[in-house]
């Protein structure tokens, strides 16, 4: 048996399988060694994965563990490898970072553009195994371009400043139970600014039919196309031949539930879409197929 596992900061999905071809999936909370002590992460794994897999185990010996995880670099995997280690004595420990899982889980062992667009963003030039180069991302402050944090930030600095009408505004601000005082506090003074933005932009989705909001998105696509995925494909305006046709795959919220003007602004810009997905680990499982080795205990 194989575990695998994609986490961000809030919550991690796991999904364990069977040398027959059986899966089962699990929701923990996140695990992130940017903000936690392997101790930390060795406890929320006790606490909160070995209760749901714990019965499952019986079916056979569990080999390895695929990590893909938000903060995963390579100065903090070793701390989530202990955590990790110190539960699963006798299975082969692999910590990778979540763009490396995104870009597994959307391309398999074929090269690419791997995208992620949640909460933050990222995006990567794959070479069937591993990430060749990456712009970075920069957070949500100088980038995260396409993220629902960046759209959030971009929808309420919009609406306050009356940029999409009156209507939409008071709307925007009756729907989130919101005043600008209460924005503001939120932002400046209160931890986790960026899940708050990310939060707001919920709101486009509810109103997607409207031009405004289309526009809004077809705009906060752009910029992640123009500032990040079109560098893999031209330098210094001039078009790279060895990525010409290559596919853009994206996973995420963001990326899954705006796919339409998503689309719609990749077409505009010549890529070629590969896949679109809301989570990584159905892709996972195929890539890792291979590394389910038959074992009773």
């Amino acid at each position: 048996m194989i575990l695998i596992a994609d986490s961000g900061s809030t919550k991690a999905h796991w999904c364990l399988m069977t040398a027959n071809g059986q899966s089962s999936d699990f929701t923990t909370d996140g695990i992130n060694p940017m903000f936690q002590t392997s101790m930390a992460m060795q406890n929320s794994v006790s606490n909160n994965l070995l209760p749901q897999i714990g019965s499952l185990l019986w079916a056979g010996k569990l080999t390895h563990i695929f990590f893909y995880g938000a903060g995963c670099t390579p100065e903090k995997a070793p701390f989530v490898e202990k955590a990790l280690q110190a539960i699963f004595r006798d299975a082969k420990i692999v910590v990778e970072s979540d763009m490396l899982g995104a870009a597994r889980g959307l391309l398999g062992n074929t090269k690419g553009v791997a995208c992620i667009l949640g909460t933050g963003s990222g995006s990567c030039l794959y070479d069937g195994e591993k990430i060749q180069w990456a712009v970075p991302s920069l957070g949500y402050i100088l980038g995260d371009e396409g993220s629902a944090a960046t759209l959030g930030k971009r929808l309420v600095g919009d609406a306050l400043k009356n940029q999409l009408g009156e209507d939409l505004k008071e709307l925007f601000l009756k729907e989130n139970n919101l005043t600008m005082p209460d924005i503001l506090e939120q932002v400046y003074r209160q931890p986790f600014p960026n899940r708050f933005l990310a939060n707001l932009a919920r709101f486009c989705g509810n109103h997607l039919d409207d031009s405004r909001i289309h526009n809004l998105l077809y705009d906060h696509f752009s910029q992640f196309i123009t500032r990040n995925v079109a560098q893999y494909y031209e330098q210094d305006g001039v078009e790279l031949s060895e990525t010409k046709n290559m596919p853009v795959g994206f996973v995420g919220s963001v990326a899954y539930f705006y796919r339409d003007v998503l689309q719609e602004v990749l077409s505009d810009y010549g890529f070629t879409l590969g896949q679109i997905m809301r989570d990584p680990i159905p892709g996972l499982q195929v890539y890792h197929k291979k590394d389910i080795v038959p074992t009773q205990e």
